[in-house]
């Protein structure tokens, strides 16, 4: 049934203004009434998550080769300012564990310097690419990639555990690359230390036990604390932070710039760049989870742009990359928070149990914190979404595969591209598969819209019409599909007096598909044949008058019945004109 006109409903297509694109969520949840119910929930919800947070910061600022200190800056600084100024309502920021390669790469080579600097360097490439609104597009990275490189970092990190797990004395620095680093740890199994791996092992087991049993306790507090205490009353033989780092300090640094130097820059700008690019991705399918699970909708941009903020921040604060991570934004979510101020004050609670606390933490024996880090390892491997796309199809496949195993033996970044650009061209191919071009048989009634052709008759006259052939171009018509449309034009284009495509199926046009089309009107008009376009959009007609196709050369109608009309009326006047002429006296 077709709505009267005047009871349609507006639908407002129009672009969003800046201020709908950047207005940070926390300023959306004010306006919106934020009451002390409200309060009191995120304020529950953020004390859920600084427990959560504060052995896991730790732990991947160790697994970083930096000190844990440094993650608590992370979290604090850059989880405050991701929450104020992000575009989710629910986005918890801080340092995660996809970044720990990165992170321990840039360090080798650069030095504590130069990670400061590229975490800087990505904030500002994060901002621009906020203000350039890049995050549209970020999202459209295929689905197996991120569980491929997903599962990857979570092979990484698994094996970079592996020392601290088993309390393996090696004779030389660790490797870096994961071959190499399995061989030396191997090498170094006979020095492991049962102390260590009995606290490891204590670790993990409570974790599972109490997410398995009692899943809204903080497992991962309750692991560290016990297997502290427990080294503590047996006292066991094993490092702990404060025999390896000295503790951590009780107040947050003042904040500095890294040393900046052209030279440096230059070194540090392809960290810089993966620490933008892993950060992007991660933040905003972090998002999108907390979006899946409440409902709700983020503000790419705006995220992105926060994300920025809070990473030059916390690189002048002497942090690591910070980015939204996914398992303490679920978590938030969980807890019941209501809004940004919950993320905030997860930092301010860390930065209490910082002040608070601080002395307490060199007594965490680091086997306990390798064992939070399998867990998340563990828990990052998605091992049901990696079988499901195994078994889905051998393209799926081929992606998942090519991005986790150069995330695994090459480099996480060289994964990320590769299996984008075998993802994208997967893609394309299935595209071009979809376009056909069919011979169409004209209609009597030239005002039936295209969802109706098969409820009217057909006229003869039209059907019969031998020098008018009709077809009809169905499909996204773009670079992919443009020589398959090529050659089927090629062979029909100078068969008859008169062509007509039809582009009413066509949802958009590129401008390789454009010049195919400008291609088959000018071999058409060399030949003598007329040819015309119906159905097609405003930006598709636009598009084919930018390269060319414009009448007289081609001719535009609505509809193939009112060409095909057209077409006869005119041949038809032809005809009685040169009859007339035909008939007439000549002297006269």
């Amino acid at each position: 049934m077709t709505t009267p006109a005047d009871k349609r409903i507006p639908v407002d297509f129009a672009e969003p203004s800046f201020a709908e694109l950047f207005t940070p969520k926390l300023i959306t949840v004010l306006r919106e009434g934020y009451g002390l119910t409200a309060f009191k929930s995120d304020l529950v919800a953020g004390l859920t998550v600084a427990i959560v947070a504060l052995p896991l910061s730790m732990a991947i600022a160790i697994a970083c080769g930096v000190t844990p200190d440094r993650g608590l800056y992370t979290a604090i600084v850059g989880g405050f300012l991701i929450s104020m100024l992000g575009g989710s309502r629910f986005q918890i920021g801080g340092p995660a564990g996809a970044f720990i390669v990165l992170v321990a790469t840039t360090v080798q080579r650069h030095g504590i310097d130069g990670l400061l600097l590229a975490t800087l360097i990505s904030g500002i490439f994060l901002v621009i690419a906020g203000f350039l609104r890049l995050g549209t597009y970020i999202k459209f990275i295929p689905y197996p990639v991120t569980v491929g490189f997903t599962a990857g970092i979570g092979i990484i990190i698994f094996t970079s555990q592996l020392k601290d797990f088993l309390g393996l004395t090696l004779s030389g620095p660790e490797p870096g690359p994961i071959l190499d680093k399995l061989e030396v740890l191997a090498a170094a199994v006979p020095t492991a230390s049962p102390a260590a791996l009995l606290l490891a092992v204590v670790t993990v087991a409570i974790i599972v036990l109490a997410k398995r049993w009692r899943p809204g306790w903080p497992g991962m507090l309750m692991a560290v604390v016990i297997a502290s205490l427990l080294a503590l009353a047996l006292g066991l033989p094993v490092e702990t932070i404060g025999s390896r780092f000295g503790g951590i300090p009780r107040t947050l640094p003042m904040p500095a710039l890294p040393s900046l130097s052209l030279e440096k820059i230059q070194a540090v700008l392809p960290s810089a760049l993966a620490f933008a690019l892993l950060g992007a991705i991660e933040s905003l399918l972090s998002a999108v989870v907390a979006d899946g699970m409440t409902g709700r909708r983020h503000r790419s941009n705006c995220e992105l742009a926060a994300q920025g903020t809070a990473n030059i921040f916390a690189a002048l604060f002497g942090g690591v990359p910070a980015t939204g991570t996914i398992a303490r934004t679920a978590t938030n979510v969980r807890a019941g928070a209501r809004g940004p101020i919950a993320g905030m004050a997860h930092s301010v609670f860390l930065l209490l149990f910082m002040l608070l606390a601080a002395p307490l933490a060199a007594y965490i024996p680091l086997p306990a914190l390798a064992g939070v880090l399998v867990v998340v390892a563990w828990n990052m491997i998605e091992k049901h979404a990696f079988a499901a796309l195994i078994r889905s199809s051998r393209g799926d496949a081929l992606v998942l595969l090519a991005t986790f195993l150069l995330t695994v033996f090459r480099d996480l970044t060289e994964g990320i591209v590769v299996g984008f650009a075998l993802g994208a061209m997967l893609f394309i191919n299935r595209m071009a598969k979809t376009i056909t071009v069919e011979y169409q048989t004209p209609l009597i009634d030239p005002d039936v819209a295209d969802s109706s052709r098969e409820r009217v008759p057909y006229d003869p006259s039209l059907v019969t019409d031998p020098d008018i052939v009709v077809y009809r171009i169905s499909g996204a018509f773009f670079f992919g599909a443009a020589s398959t449309v090529g050659a089927v034009l090629d062979r029909i284009a100078d068969q008859r007096k008169a062509l007509i495509l039809d582009f009413s199926a066509v949802p958009v046009l590129d401008s390789t598909a454009a010049n195919t089309i400008a291609g088959a009107a000018r071999k058409a008009h060399q030949a003598g044949v007329e040819l015309f376009i119906t159905g097609t959009s405003p930006a598709i007609r636009r598009t084919l008058f930018t390269h060319g196709v414009r009448p007289p050369q081609t001719r535009f109608g609505r509809t193939p019945e009112s060409a095909v009309r057209h077409l006869q009326a005119r041949s038809a006047d032809s005809t009685k004109d040169a009859g007339e002429t035909a008939g007439s006296d000549p002297r006269s």
